[in-house]
């Protein structure tokens, strides 16, 4: 068996094929033995015409019952991300592919407008970034999530947002009003304080003193930005979680939360060979802890357990985080973004009132 075919600044080097493909490929040595140069892996996007945007969910873990995704797959790569499965359902692969043949939603501003403008539409917190990143490097040239967010904004609709890119700085000249009027909300995820086990980690993503900039950016612009220290990874990046609190709290953060490492489907064999080539004398250890909490398997989908885990280790994590917030004066639970001024706006071809 060759040596795994490692493609710089990516998040894996297997692209094994989705668990509904019933043919796969394999790399084989042709017995040659002679050294190939390949070419570099470029991103590919392709663009999917969508007939709806918004996708709801009835799930207890999470705090919003609604979101919408310009993007399919995230150029950022980071190995762990729980959302890799969902490329099986295009026919690609959860590893390389998700990473490198995305799938951009040009008319995604528009479909929203018309969902929005539906008159059974109940209006509540849209979350965006609930599966991939809004605000990927794509998002410079496609600014499909500009778009969308100007949407929500004509509309007065409240928004989540949940990015690791710098490329929300951009769009600070519709968020800042937004804030002002108790509209939006942004967390920042930020796994790790080491600009090396992140880059390994999370290859195309900004580094964390980056982002800390960029919490501290929307911070001074009015708009409320939540740290997420997650995932938390056992045994590898746990000992940083009050230093990952300290740091958000300084760079202007006022709330906080944190998820554990979540192993969904192939998410799980792509993560162990990663441990094997960049944490091989931890592997076991880290992989070990993860199935304590898990009942000895290496995830465990049930409501109320695949957020956090459960068990001793679990508890203690949770302790630490409670005290750090608490010491540091971070919100775990903040207010309600505002409802009340959703409002259709005009549109080409109203009927006008008469007064």
């Amino acid at each position: 068996m060759p040596a795994p075919i490692k493609h710089p600044g990516r998040g894996t080097t297997s692209n094994a094929a989705g668990r509904f493909e019933r043919f796969t490929t394999d790399v084989t040595d042709d017995g040659w033995d002679l050294p190939e140069d390949l070419p570099p892996l470029r991103t590919e996007v392709r663009d999917e015409v969508a007939r709806s945007l918004i996708s709801y969910n009835k799930s207890p873990d999470l705090p919003f019952d609604r979101s919408i995704n310009p993007y399919r797959g995230c150029e950022h790569g980071c190995v762990y991300c729980f959302a890799r499965p969902s490329h099986a359902y295009l026919g690609l692969s959860p590893g390389l592919d998700f990473e490198t043949r995305l799938i951009a939603r040009p008319n995604a501003a528009d479909i929203l407008r018309r969902e929005l403008s539906a008159r059974s539409y109940k209006v509540a917190t849209m979350a965006l970034g609930t599966n991939t990143d809004p605000y990927q490097p794509v998002e410079k040239s496609r600014r499909i999530t500009r778009h969308c967010l100007q949407v929500l904004s004509d509309f007065q609709h409240p928004a989540a947002i949940v990015t690791k890119g710098t490329m929300i700085e951009r769009d600070l000249d519709i968020l800042a009003p937004m804030a002002r009027k108790g509209l939006v909300r942004v967390g920042i995820s930020v796994t790790t304080l080491d600009p090396d086990l992140s880059r390994r980690m999370e290859p195309r993503a900004p580094s964390p003193r980056r982002r800390l900039a960029v919490i501290q950016h929307l911070s001074e612009a009015g708009i409320p930005v939540r740290i997420m220290t997650s995932p938390v990874v056992s045994g590898l990046t746990d000992h940083e979680l009050e230093s990952l609190l300290e740091a958000g709290r300084q760079a202007g953060a006022d709330a906080a939360s944190w998820i554990m490492l979540r192993l969904p489907r192939e998410v799980s064999d792509l993560w162990k060979d990663w441990l094997q080539q960049h944490q091989a004398g931890r592997a076991d250890k880290i992989m070990a802890r993860l199935r304590e909490m898990h009942g000895g398997k290496e995830y465990d989908p049930r409501w109320g357990h695949r957020m956090r885990g459960e068990g001793t280790y679990a508890e203690m994590i949770a302790h630490r985080f409670d005290a750090a917030v608490k010491r540091l004066g971070l919100a775990t639970h903040t207010p309600a973004l505002r409802c009340d001024l959703f409002r259709r706006p005009p549109q080409a071809g109203d009927q006008l009132t008469l007064f």
